[in-house]
């Protein structure tokens, strides 16, 4: 499985951005995949996630609930990040992850099984 993350960028305290993340699999499934990010000499950290093996159920940090939301598209196997109301302190590297473990959590980095490259959002006052 690869990833391909993308639609990250530079833009101002307040404004939007909307995150893809692309997966090419012939196999797909119904994974679980997530969105984390990190910024320099931090662990890597959850944003959201979305479990397609449960139908579809969405995960997130109870810090960014609001503001975020997750979505995706199983058929296109593709995975979104639509960022609202951006602060300073969202800028980072967003990833995307992917895993077909049994009983993932998706809060748990460890858990998954490919990522993407990353994709740098900067966040500017």
């Amino acid at each position: 499985v690869q990833l391909q993350a993308s639609g990250g960028g530079l833009v101002q305290v307040g404004d939007s951005l909307r995150l893809s993340c692309a997966a090419s699999s012939r196999t797909f499934g119904r994974p679980v995949m997530a969105w984390y990010r990190q910024v320099p000499g931090k662990e890597r950290e959850f944003v959201a996630g979305i479990n397609w093996g449960n139908g579809g159920r969405m995960y997130y940090a109870e810090s960014l609930k609001g503001r975020f939301t997750i979505s995706g598209d199983i058929g296109k196997k593709a995975l979104y990040l639509q960022m609202n109301s951006l602060k300073l302190e969202d800028t980072a590297v967003y990833y995307c992850g992917l895993s077909r473990k049994r009983d993932v959590v998706p809060s748990r980095a460890t858990d998954y099984d490919y990522w993407g490259q990353g994709t740098q959002v900067t966040v500017s006052s």
